[in-house]
């Protein structure tokens, strides 16, 4: 099951001394310094790439799907997602009010004890009713719980929820061990995701295949990849086993996910998870194996579909194609202007508006109760390159289309170019058909 899991590549980290908060300088130089990426690498002619003008008084380029596959344009003619933005990280930057920047360990510290308080409630009562009438109801409210606690661990990893390692590290782990994840082994390979986000080989989460490697699936693994709701059970086989083509375990401290420096670290998280899996164990003997499904196993598994559904709608299913990058024409800024914000409705404040996510992306260190202002001040200097999402009802049924959509069309890149759009295959589209998510809207 592990194989078809995610389907991403990853890179090894960066070194432990460098943080997500905040990115240096020095690993992204452009972030300041330029206006204007140049491309260069592009031969001339290109088969795959052919300039065209766009209304940035600049070079865009058109993308063909290979012969035998769907053509695919990169937008309209007034606007080119794959074009280099003009304005630099720094304009975004500067637009956000200085207070979003500040983490205030007290806030965070009561979204926690909120959360918590829910997720033992909500077990309480469940037990206490012990009635069918109950159950499905409890499932997805505390499967939704589980996922905002894996929220708030999020913001421990990225140093969001404070400025103290130590108390980031320690709420981290509480979080993230009672949902089964391994803090440190998760938190290195997001770091890894976020420095190399839109990077076609190096983004770690959601990233596309290469038509080499999707045609070198077989049949089942191809069928689990792209239908639905298989690649919503994919995380926990990911944790275990990466990806194809990529070894190394978010258990193991010998992986190739991590430096040397960062072995403490991964056993450390190994070894709250082991404590969490053996209380499990231990309460299926005290309450029975029926009961703990009831009440854990299966809002595990519910989380687990609301963490693969959002982090994948953070990266795909928009109804423009978007762009991946390689080589020289990637950059930090082109990368995170890749991402889509996504509205959930009622669900925005019980997982901490982490649908907010491009500012998120550029700038993981603004803590979640900041983000939905600094994206509203970043607006005008994003222009195009920010996405509005589309509205939801009170719980975000109309994602669901696009998430379907999404894996019915969006199945592989060229192997070559730097400036690459999804391609379709045909008789992986016919095999699971799916509802345009524009239709009926």
């Amino acid at each position: 099951m592990g194989s078809w899991a995610l389907l991403q590549c990853g890179i090894r980290p960066l070194p432990n001394n460098i943080s997500l908060n905040p990115i240096p300088r020095a690993i992204f130089p452009s972030f300041h310094s330029y206006h204007v990426v140049r491309r260069t690498s592009f031969p001339t002619p290109n088969p795959w790439f052919q300039p065209r003008a766009t209304s940035l008084g600049r070079v865009g380029w058109k993308s063909r799907a290979n012969e035998g596959h769907t053509e695919v344009e990169t937008g309209g003619d007034e606007f080119d997602p794959g074009a280099p933005p003009l304005f630099r990280l720094a304009d975004v930057r500067e637009a956000i009010p200085k207070h979003c920047w500040v983490k205030d360990p007290w806030k965070s510290m009561s979204y926690v004890v909120r959360d918590v308080a829910v997720v033992l409630g909500l077990a309480a009562g469940a037990a206490y009713v012990d009635s069918w009438a109950v159950w499905p109801l409890y499932w997805f409210a505390q499967g939704t719980m589980f996922w905002a606690l894996f929220v708030l661990g999020h913001d421990c990893g990225h140093g969001s929820f404070s400025n103290e390692p130590k108390l980031n590290s320690v709420v981290g782990h509480f979080l993230h061990s009672s949902i089964l994840v391994p803090y440190h082994g998760w938190r290195i390979s997001h770091r890894t995701h976020h420095q190399n986000h839109g990077h076609v080989e190096n983004d770690e989460s959601w990233h596309p295949l290469s038509e080499k490697i999707y045609k070198r699936l077989d049949t089942i693994t191809r069928t689990l990849r792209f239908t639905a709701p298989f690649p919503l059970l994919a995380y926990p086989f990911y944790l275990w086993n990466r990806s194809p083509g990529k070894s190394g375990s978010h258990f193991h401290p010998d992986s190739e996910l991590f430096q040397p420096t960062e072995k403490k670290d991964v056993i450390t998280s190994t070894l709250c998870w082991l404590a969490m899996a053996a209380l499990l164990v231990g309460l299926s003997f005290v309450m029975g194996p029926v009961k703990l499904l009831k009440l854990y196993g299966i809002p595990y598994w519910i989380f687990v579909m609301w963490l693969d559904f959002v982090t994948y709608l953070h990266h795909h299913g928009h109804q423009d194609k978007l762009p991946w990058y390689r080589g020289q024409e990637w950059s930090y800024l082109r990368g995170g202007l890749t991402t889509l914000d996504r509205d959930y409705g009622w669900i925005n404040n019980i997982h901490h508006d982490i649908g907010t996510h491009v500012i998120h992306h550029l700038f993981p260190q603004i803590p979640h109760y900041h983000l939905i202002e600094a994206t509203e001040a970043a607006k005008p200097v994003l222009g195009k390159y920010y996405r509005e999402p589309e509205r939801s009802g009170p719980l975000p049924v109309h994602l669901i289309g696009h998430l379907i959509s999404s894996l019915r069309n969006d199945h592989f890149v060229s192997d070559t170019g730097d400036v690459v759009y999804y391609q379709t295959d045909v008789k992986t589209r016919g095999a699971s058909p799916a509802p345009d998510p524009k239709e009926g809207s």
